[in-house]
């Protein structure tokens, strides 16, 4: 007691020592007082209104704010006053550019501006006639203000009315006004007016009117036929509207011109006419035919603002042209009657360069723990069949050597990739999708990756899926068709010998014929910077061997091959906080199962879940967690042996800081593991170690109610590189809870703890997530 006392003591004398420190009143120049903020007080006759709101308002209109406080101290402002001293000192000068902050004083405050910007936000919002007044309230040092609003009952509306006119353009509006927010008892608001205003305009320029002008809408409010506070309201155009501004358009031509340059001086061009659209160009440089459909629009139509919008956007997804320009141009306004015009559209389409090629020199990390050097050369063809595709091919090599883990492995691999873009659906109407450009992508590739003194893998992939954009969050990937098969060749006797060992693992490789369907659902919000708390959202499912299964009858090879059934899933969530100064606050959830059924006994290996590396609980080893509580303590076969399972669970906070300029920071926390939803299998031709290495995998594997204190758990804090969205991370972690010890010995002190692999370097490429 008496320690703890002591230590008490020693604390708050600090505190208070802390705080008289930074103390600023002994900074503040003469006949100055320091502005520390106001308060509204609010008084409304009416109890159903809002009044949060309202004050919320009200407190947006102050122009001033305090100097602001950490735990009672003005710290921004105190290193302010020090650095303006003589010798203020490095300290001083780098902490006042980092958080300093100009002090600000109660004579900064011009109290009867604001009471004028209050009274006038309360009449635009119904409270006419209302009561504004301000007190200061000081002390020798410090001033604050409090300002006081008397709110009258609001001016509610009793009747709405559009002028009456035979105007085509009035019946157009009286039909907009049937979704109108304007209702009878709702009070006079000047913002919701100017919606309305806004409404009304961007409702007629769908309905072909190419000229209006929402200043050409005028609200009348008339309150003399009430003594309460009521008003009608009416709706009419101003005098002296143009005549042009009140008809509508429709397209009278429409002209594509599908290889524009303004470099282009050729005078010879072939003209073709497809359902009314004129499309010129040299020679044929994109089929008309195909171009057609991304164009919404059909002589005869009313001139539509959104769809020239949807337009511009399909023409530019194709992925073949640099700029899409759309022009209106008004027909001769003196041929124009009095109830409709005429308009000329004419798109004008550049291309980008058709073949481009790139070589990348790459530093490769891998969630495998494998880094090194690599080497990729792309090659791209736009347009290469005349309707907008895009063949690309790449090649890779890389040189990869693992640093972590008790030997240093390496590999060699490479490969080669074509890939086939088409801005279509194949086979269906294009006309499915009028939002947006959906695409399917065609695969074909081969790889090989030769690990040293293990084995060599070569796998060809295929596939045919479709990617779209439901809107600018939402993203879709369907793949109906995707095929891969890998060869396991050239293994050596240390290798064989590691299957030998590990039952599981052998039959994870077993069959590597897989073939079936993916879907991937995206939804991203983290590209709008005007978010402040986004979320991200991915879900996968994987589906493979029932088609095959089909096909052979039920038979457990196709086309001579053994080929996997399985079904697989996972979600990954994640929730972000920004704030100033590139400050970001992350949690993130991932969970996966895949389930292996009919002629498959487990996953294919590299459908398997892992845990631990740089991408996941970063104070283990890569891909060492797991499953459960299993851990093999045999160094030859952890040498190769990556831990898996077929169920998952991961979640991680991170708070992500700047430290000078392109260098930051962070602070992260991190649980997860593997576990198996079923028993591995033994059989006849297992050896006793064979059987004992099972049992043991399925009693310390297998998911379970105790599964929360299987949870491999770690903290850590890292340094980023950050150059123009290129990151190289750096983080240090230490575990504070390790699942595959005895219970009761699993909680661990982070970084103090001794024993092995008490802290865990990371070094990648990239932001975990």
């Amino acid at each position: 007691m008496k320690n703890h006392f002591k230590y008490s003591y020693i604390i708050g004398l600090a505190i208070v020592l802390i705080c008289y420190s930074c103390g600023v009143s002994k900074y503040l120049p003469e006949g100055e007082v320091l502005y520390t903020g106001s308060e509204i007080n609010l008084q409304a006759q009416e109890d159903t209104l809002n009044n949060k709101k309202i004050k919320e308002e009200l407190l947006t209109l102050l122009p001033t704010s305090p100097n602001s406080k950490f735990l009672g101290m003005r710290l921004g402002l105190y290193y302010h006053f020090k650095a303006q001293k003589d010798k203020p000192g490095f300290i001083n000068k780098w902490l006042n550019k980092k958080i300093g902050e100009e002090p600000v004083y109660l004579s900064d405050v011009n109290t009867q501006r604001v009471e004028e910007l209050m009274r006038n936000r309360l009449d635009n919002r119904g409270f006419f006639y209302n009561k504004v007044s301000s007190e200061i309230k000081t002390t020798p040092k410090y001033g604050s203000v409090t300002y006081s609003a008397n709110l009258p009952q609001p001016y509610r509306l009793e009747n709405f009315n559009i002028q009456k006119d035979s105007l085509p353009i009035y019946k157009e509006i009286e039909k907009i006004l049937t979704d109108t927010p304007i209702k009878a008892g709702t009070r006079f608001d000047l913002a919701v007016l100017k919606y309305e205003r806004e409404r009304i305009d961007h409702q007629l320029k769908q309905r072909g009117y190419y000229n209006f002008n929402s200043d050409f809408l005028i609200f009348e409010a008339d309150t003399n036929h009430y003594k309460t506070p009521k008003f009608d309201l009416l709706l009419r155009l101003k005098k002296n509207t143009p005549q042009k501004s009140i008809i509508p358009y429709t397209i009278d031509s429409i002209t594509v011109y599908p290889k524009y340059s303004i470099e282009d001086t050729s005078t010879i061009k072939e003209t073709t006419v497809v359902n009314g659209i004129k499309f010129i160009q040299e020679n044929e440089f994109f089929k008309t035919k195909r171009l057609k459909p991304y164009i919404l629009f059909e002589k005869g139509q009313k001139y539509n603002a959104n769809t020239a919008k949807l337009t511009s956007n399909r023409l530019s997804s194709i992925g073949s042209y640099k700029y899409v320009n759309i022009q209106f141009k008004e027909k001769d306004t003196t041929a124009n009657t009095d109830d409709a015009g005429s308009l000329d559209m004419d798109i004008y389409l550049s291309p980008l360069t058709k073949r481009s090629a790139r070589i990348e020199l790459q530093a490769l990390t891998k969630s495998n723990g494998f880094t090194g050097p690599g080497l990729a050369i792309s090659h791209s063809n736009r347009n290469v069949f005349k309707g907008g595709e895009t063949l690309s091919i790449t090649g890779n090599f890389s040189y990869e050597m693992q640093l972590t883990g008790s030997d240093n492995n390496s590999s060699i691999g490479g490969g080669l990739t074509a890939d086939l873009i088409i801005p279509r659906l194949v086979p269906f109407s294009p006309s499915l999708f009028k939002d947006n450009v959906p695409k399917t992508k065609i695969s074909l590739g081969v790889e090989f990756l030769s690990r040293t003194d293990l084995y060599t893998l070569t796998s060809l992939k295929s596939s045919f899926g479709y990617l779209w954009n439901e809107n600018k969050y939402v993203y879709h990937e369907l793949t109906p068709i995707s095929i891969n098969y890998v060869n396991l060749a050239n293994t050596t006797e240390e290798f064989e010998e590691i299957l030998d060992e590990n039952p599981y693992l052998e039959s994870s490789f077993e069959q590597q014929f897989i073939a079936g369907l993916n879907y991937k659902f995206t939804y991203n919000e983290l590209a709008n910077e005007e978010k402040t708390n986004p979320i991200f959202l991915e879900t996968n499912f994987d589906i493979a061997g029932n088609t095959l299964n089909l096909l052979s009858g039920g038979k457990e090879t196709a086309f001579g091959l053994d080929y996997a059934q399985y079904a697989k899933m996972d979600v990954d969530v994640r929730y972000y906080h920004r704030w100033e100064n590139e400050n970001t606050f992350i949690a993130r959830a991932y969970a996966g199962i895949g389930v292996p059924y009919g002629n498959s006994a487990t996953l294919p290996y590299a459908k398997q879940f892992f845990s631990g590396g740089a991408y996941s609980v970063r104070a283990f080893q890569i891909r060492s967690l797991g499953p459960g509580t299993f851990y093999s303590e045999d160094d030859d076969t952890t040498s190769y042996y990556d831990q898996s399972g077929n169920l998952k669970f991961e979640a991680n906070l991170e708070y992500r800081f700047p430290i000078f300029s392109y260098i930051k920071g962070a602070i992260f926390a991190d649980a997860g593991n593997v576990w198996l939803t079923y028993d591995v299998e033994t059989s006849d031709d297992d050896s006793e170690d064979d059987i004992a290495f099972i049992e043991e995998l399925n009693s310390k594997g297998k998911f379970s109610n105790n599964w929360i204190k299987e949870l491999g758990v770690g903290v850590g804090f890292g340094l980023r590189v950050d150059i123009q969205s290129f990151v190289i991370r750096l983080d240090l972690a230490s575990p504070i809870r390790v699942p595959y010890y005895e219970e009761g010995e699993r909680s661990r002190i982070p970084f103090f703890d001794g024993g092995d692999n008490n802290l865990m370097f990371n070094f990648a490429i990239g932001y975990p997530f």
